[in-house]
Formats: C-alpha cells, sequence, structure tokens
C-alpha cells in the first residue's frame, strides 16, 4: 500500500495499477502491481519492515505477496491462502538452497516468483500434479534472468516473473506441463531444479565476472 500511495523509486506497482480498483483490474495486473509496489517502496529507502526469505527481502516480498494478493482477488478464505504461504516458502527456500545465497541468477524469478506460483495453482484448486506443472513451466520460462544487484529496477524484475508465474499456473491449471523434450527440463521438476543450480554456479560463473565488470566499469 506505501508503495501504491508514494513515488517510490520506477513507480512500477502504481504505474501498472494506474488508479484502478481491485475488481477492475485482471489477476495479473493485480498481483503485478501489488507485488512490485512493495518492492519499488523498499529499494527506494522506505523504512517499513519486510519480511525475507532466504535471505533476502524482496524474496520475501515476492513468495509471499502474490500470493496474498491472488487470495484476495481469487476471494480465498485465510486458511487457504496461509497453506498455500507455506507451499509458496518451502518451495522457494528449497530451491534457494541448492542455487545459493548468491548467484548470477535473479533470486526473486528463478525461486520465488516459482514459489508464488505454485502457492497460486493451490488457490486455484490445483492439486500436485497442477503443482509441479507449475514448477517445470517456470524453469522452462524464466530460468535465465539474470541478477545485476539491488536496485529500483527490481521491482521490474519481479513484476516480469510474476506475469509469468500467472501465465504457468493457469498453463498447469490447463494440464500444461514443459517436459524433458524442452530444453533444461528434466523428467521431473527435482530433477530441473538441480539443473537450474547447475546453470547458476557452473553455467553462469563467466557471465558473474562480465556483469560485476559492467557495473563497476560505468
Amino acid at each position: 500500500r506505501e508503495g501504491l500511495r508514494g513515488e517510490y523509486g520506477m513507480r512500477v506497482g502504481k504505474v501498472l495499477q494506474n488508479g484502478r480498483a481491485m475488481e477492475d483490474m485482471s489477476l495479473s495486473d493485480y498481483v503485478c502491481s501489488y507485488t512490485a509496489a512493495a518492492a519499488d517502496a523498499r529499494m527506494a529507502g522506505s523504512t517499513l519492515p519486510v519480511m525475507s526469505t532466504a535471505g533476502s527481502g524482496n524474496q520475501g516480498i515476492t513468495a509471499s505477496l502474490p500470493v496474498a494478493a491472488a487470495a484476495r482477488k481469487l476471494g480465498c478464505d485465510e486458511e487457504r491462502m496461509l497453506r498455500a504461504q507455506a507451499l509458496s516458502q518451502l518451495i522457494t527456500i528449497h530451491i534457494k538452497s541448492h542455487i545459493g545465497k548468491l548467484s548470477p541468477l535473479c533470486g526473486c524469478a528463478i525461486a520465488a516468483s516459482v514459489g508464488s506460483s505454485a502457492g497460486i495453482v493451490f488457490l486455484m484448486g490445483g492439486g500436485l500434479t497442477e503443482i509441479l506443472y507449475a514448477i517445470q513451466n517456470m524453469i522452462a520460462d524464466i530460468s535465465g534472468l539474470i541478477c545485476d544487484g539491488a536496485k529500483s529496477s527490481c521491482a521490474l524484475k519481479i513484476a516480469s516473473s510474476l506475469a509469468s508465474a500467472i501465465q504457468c499456473a493457469k498453463l498447469a491449471m490447463a494440464g500444461v506441463g514443459a517436459t524433458k523434450l524442452d530444453g533444461i527440463i528434466a523428467e521431473n521438476p527435482e530433477s530441473s531444479i538441480l539443473n537450474l543450480a547447475n546453470l547458476g554456479a557452473a553455467g553462469m560463473e563467466p557471465a558473474d565476472q562480465v556483469i560485476l565488470n559492467m557495473m563497476i566499469t560505468k
């Protein structure tokens, strides 16, 4: 709410909301604007507290607020929302345990938004099969999003990854899931997560130095 009221950072959440009430917004627009607004405020220096997840405030925002926003938009009760929150947090923490706290991959995109997508599937009435589809879909979609430091444009990455989270959740609910024929996706989500971790640790190691050099030589 603070991010939507103020003029923080790039105003990603506020611009996406564009003064509309919740009932006038799509699920994707509402979730993206509500969550990006929190990142706008945090990255622009708001002193309000946030809950961190796996060592990051932005990951905490991205793993929790989308589920809360989606539950509100979908009219879910508190118990269902809390169960979806637990699912989102556990998946985020599990993925981060493989990738590590610091990575050239954006933790909000490739961990927290994956958790959120699974949580949103649960809110939509999906079961284990649909949750697994959502995880596979997310890894197939945004696994290459880089981390180039903490700054105002993190809200952009969060909004983009959550738009993907909603899309992948809808695909999962339609019975669509990426398979081992799709790039780095393996036979099951657990193996896909290991591939994702390998991409971040081994595949992106040279990119990490390139990104750092670009940042410090501007």
